[in-house]
């Protein structure tokens, strides 16, 4: 806003409000900006944390699949190999009949 839009906004106050209540009334509205600016602020904290709490909880899970698929990989392998023992202990036990 331009010094003459800030004369031009006065001006209408005074005539609306009155002289008496203009500066009660830029008071109270200075209050709620305030209360407006803080609980903004509050919100974009809160909002920053757990998006902070999210990206931890990613990167301990990220960190934490590597070894679970290890894992994984080697139950997968005794049982490929417990397969192939059963497999042969069948071929001999049909063999042995």
């Amino acid at each position: 806003m331009g010094p003459l839009e800030i004369v031009l906004v006065l001006i209408v106050g005074i005539i609306a409000f009155g002289p008496g209540k203009l500066p009660s009334m830029a008071r109270n509205l200075g209050k709620g900006i305030t209360a407006f600016k803080r609980a903004t602020m509050d919100l974009t904290t809160q909002v920053s944390k757990e998006f902070e709490e999210l990206e931890r909880e990613e990167a301990e899970s990220q960190d934490e699949k590597p070894k679970g698929a290890a894992k994984k990989q080697s139950s997968t392998e005794v049982q490929v190999t417990n397969d192939s023992d059963t497999a042969e202990e069948h071929a001999s036990s049909d063999g042995s009949r």
